[in-house]
Formats: structure tokens, sequence, C-alpha cells
């Protein structure tokens, strides 16, 4: 049961782990984020948690609303023993916290995806740059502070791709527009007869 995990973490991390609660079958701990990373690696490489497949990660704007503004939230699931929990860590108004990309290679993109909207600024991460929106975009688009009316810089149209990095290439995507014919299939009508 995943309130086991909980009473785990209390006993090995003592007071890293700021507060626990299991709420409609979400059991939970709230930790310090400077034992963010070692806390997520206990996670995954003890035997009696044994987290080995990452869900979700994420991040929640508390504008106004809380003395830590943002919460990064992370879930995790172990495979074998089928419980799973929710792991957040509370951060100030310039959020930054230790990459679990070393820790799950999943947590790559959905890390940059946090970055790209809220603006968290996770330490140590191998390629840490916007992933949904463009380069030259300004602010972070999730954040409540985040005017609706804002505009942002205009940008020349690119009829090259932009920095595709590995493991990306020209073959990325879609096929379709890519491809040549030598000849173009005739067009048939309703009643199944060629223009031609």
């Amino acid at each position: 049961m995943s309130t086991r995990v909980l009473q785990r973490l209390r006993e090995v991390f003592g007071d890293a782990v700021l507060e626990t609660h299991s709420q409609h079958g979400d059991d939970t701990a709230i930790v310090e984020p400077s034992r963010w990373q070692e806390i997520a690696t206990f996670l995954r490489d003890d035997p009696k948690c044994a987290m080995n497949h990452f869900i979700d990660l994420t991040a929640v704007d508390y504008l106004n609303r809380r003395e830590s503004r943002f919460e990064v939230v992370l879930h995790v699931r172990s495979i074998e023993k089928l419980h799973r929990v929710r792991l957040k860590a509370r951060l100030g108004d310039a959020p930054a916290i230790d990459t679990l990309s070393k820790v799950w290679v999943g947590a790559n993109w959905f890390e940059r995806e946090c970055f790209d909207m809220f603006g968290v600024d996770f330490v140590g991460h191998p390629d840490l740059r916007r992933i949904l929106m463009y380069p030259e975009f300004v602010g972070s688009p999730l954040r409540k502070d985040y005017s609706a009316q804002q505009t942002q810089p205009l940008v020349e149209y690119r009829s090259e791709a932009v920095g595709k990095l590995p493991p990306f290439d020209e073959h990325e995507g879609m096929p379709f527009g890519r491809q040549t014919h030598d000849r173009v299939a005739p067009r048939v009508n309703a009643l199944g007869f060629s223009d031609e």
C-alpha cells in the first residue's frame, strides 16, 4: 500500500519530509527542495519502494495564496509492488530545483515543459530549453501573473528547421510533404471513372 512508502520516507529522511497526507487514494509527501533528487533516487532504488515507473512531473503556481509560490509535483509508481506516490517540493518566486532526468530519463521533456510554461529552473538538466513555445517567446505562459493581453516579439518567417538537436534529424515527423512521386494518381469521380 502506498501509505507504507510515505512511512518509509519519514523513517529514512526524517525532517526532510515536511508533510505527508493521503486523500482519495492519493498518497503525497511534501519534501525539502534541497533533498528532492536524493529522495527521488531513494524511491527508485530502495527495494521496499521500487518506484521504477515515472508518470508525470509538473508545477503549480499559487500566486498570492501561499508563502511558497510554486510547487513542483512528481508522480511515480512501482510496477512490481503496484503502489504510487506523489512527491511535492515548494519553491519561492525564483523557482529552481535539481533535475530528475538523471533518476528517470523520462523526466527530461517533462522538466523542459515545466521550464517553458512555468519558468522553473531544473539545475543540472542536460538540455534545458523551450519545448512548446518558440525560442524568442518572453515569459512563462502558465504563471498566474502572465497577462493574457501580453504581446510577443514578431519573428521572421523561417523556411529552414530551427536547431534540431539529437536525437532528432531531418527525418523527424511525418513523411508526407517530403516524398516525391513520379506520377500522381488520376482523380476518380463518384461513379469510379477516371478524369483522364
